[in-house]
């Protein structure tokens, strides 16, 4: 179980790692935003298997963290859309 909650922790700030390294590139910001969340899940399983608990939160948490992602693939669709590439530093925000 141990190892388990190690590979967790791992999991977490490896994501951290990327989301901070490729802070300019949004599909990859994403990506890695996805990582952590799966690694959260991964977490939340892992605590409600060693309680014994139900795991019906865990499917409230995969369901919310779909629609998190949906999102995000939508903001990157229309943000491609209206610049045509999905770097932060192609970005005037005084326009």
């Amino acid at each position: 179980m141990l190892i388990f909650l190690l590979f967790s922790i791992i999991m977490y700030f490896s994501g951290l790692l990327v989301f901070c390294i490729k802070r300019k590139h949004f599909l990859l910001m994403l990506l890695s935003l996805e990582f952590i969340v799966l690694s959260l899940y991964f977490n939340l399983f892992i605590y409600l298997s060693y309680f014994n608990n139900e795991y019906y939160f865990s499917m409230i948490f995969l369901t919310m963290s779909v629609c998190e992602g949906a999102l995000g693939l939508s903001i990157l669709v229309s943000l491609i859309r209206t610049h045509g590439n999905d770097y932060f530093n192609t970005f005037n925000l005084l326009w």
